[in-house]
C-alpha cells in the first residue's frame, strides 16, 4: 500500500485498492464475431474486443467452447499481442507463453507462432489449448535465456513478475510475494529483455509486458534498456489503437493499466494492472 502511494499518490492507490477487493469479471477472447459471440453468449463487447461475461457458470458448458471459437483473458491480457500488431505468415516468438491467450491470439492472426515456456507442464496445457482452438503453434519447453532460434520479425516477452497488477483475482499474491521478490525479479527481466532483443530482427518488433504494479518491472525497466540499447527506439502507442482506455497511454507513449481503469467502456469490473511498452529495432 505505500509502495503505491508513492508512485500513484493516495486517492488512486485506495482506488486500486477498492478493484482489488471487488475482483475480476471472467473475460473471453475470440477468434472471430465478438459482437456476434456477446449476443450469443448473453454478455458485454467491450471497446477492444472483448466479451465480458455477465452470468458465472461452467464454461465448459457455454456455446463454443468445444469447438474452440475463445479461450478465456483479461481484457488487460489481450492489449499486448493486439499492440505487437501480428501480420499473416510473420514469424513471431512468444517467451514465457505458457498458459496460451496471447499465443492463441498471434496464431487467430495467421502469423507462424513459437511458443516457449521452461515449464513442460504449463506448454502441454497451452497445447491443449490450442488443440481446442485449432490454433496451429509450434512449441519448445526451453529457458527463454538460452533459446536459439530465429531472428523473428516479432517477440513478445511477457516477463515473470510480482503479478500486483492481478490481486483481484489471485488474492494469494500480497502473501506470497514480497518486495523482497522485486530485485530479483527486475534482474530476471532485464536479462530476458536482453534475450529478446537478440532474437528480433533489424527493423522487427519487440513487446515486454508485465501483470505488475510495480514501476521496477515496467517503466524503469524499458527506461534501463531503451539507455542500454541505443538500436531500439519505442513505437508510442496511440489513443486509436487502445479504445476506451485513453487514461492508460502514458506520456512516453508505453501503456499502464490499473484494476480501477476503463469507466463506462469497462464497467465497474475494470480490469488487471499491466504495464506494456512496444519498441522497434533499427533495420541497421
Amino acid at each position: 500500500a505505500q509502495r503505491w502511494r508513492t508512485h500513484y499518490g493516495e486517492v488512486t492507490a485506495r482506488a486500486v485498492a477498492a478493484a482489488h477487493r471487488q475482483g475480476g469479471a471472467i473475460d473471453l477472447s475470440v477468434k472471430q464475431d465478438p459482437a456476434e459471440w456477446a449476443e450469443r453468449l448473453g454478455g458485454t463487447l467491450l471497446a477492444t474486443g472483448t466479451v465480458r461475461l455477465t452470468e458465472p457458470g461452467p464454461l465448459r458448458d457455454l456455446p463454443g467452447f468445444a469447438e474452440g471459437a475463445w479461450w478465456v483473458q483479461d481484457a488487460a491480457a489481450r492489449l499486448p499481442a493486439r499492440l505487437l500488431c501480428p501480420k499473416a505468415g510473420e514469424r513471431v516468438a512468444d517467451l514465457c507463453a505458457a498458459p496460451g491467450g496471447k499465443t492463441a491470439q498471434l496464431a487467430a492472426a495467421a502469423a507462424e507462432v513459437l511458443a516457449v515456456d521452461r515449464s513442460a507442464a504449463r506448454l502441454e496445457r497451452l497445447s491443449e489449448n490450442m488443440r481446442r482452438l485449432k490454433l496451429k503453434v509450434e512449441t519448445r519447453a526451453a529457458d527463454a535465456l538460452s533459446l536459439e532460434a530465429g531472428p523473428f520479425d516479432a517477440v513478445l516477452l511477457d516477463a515473470p513478475c510480482s503479478a500486483t497488477g492481478t490481486i483481484r483475482r489471485h488474492p494469494d499474491v500480497p502473501w506470497i510475494k514480497s518486495e523482497n521478490d522485486l530485485d530479483k525479479l527486475a534482474e530476471l527481466q532485464k536479462r530476458l529483455l536482453d534475450k529478446a532483443a537478440e532474437l528480433t530482427r533489424p527493423g522487427g518488433r519487440l513487446v515486454y509486458c508485465t501483470c505488475s504494479l510495480e514501476p521496477e518491472e515496467g517503466e524503469q525497466q524499458i527506461a534501463a534498456f531503451l539507455a542500454r540499447r541505443p538500436d531500439f527506439r519505442r513505437a508510442g502507442v496511440t489513443p486509436p489503437e487502445l479504445p476506451g482506455l485513453p487514461e492508460a497511454i502514458t506520456p512516453e507513449g508505453d501503456v499502464r493499466t490499473l484494476p480501477h481503469y476503463g469507466g463506462k467502456a469497462f464497467g465497474a469490473e475494470g480490469l488487471d494492472g499491466f504495464f506494456i511498452a512496444r519498441l522497434l529495432r533499427a533495420s541497421s
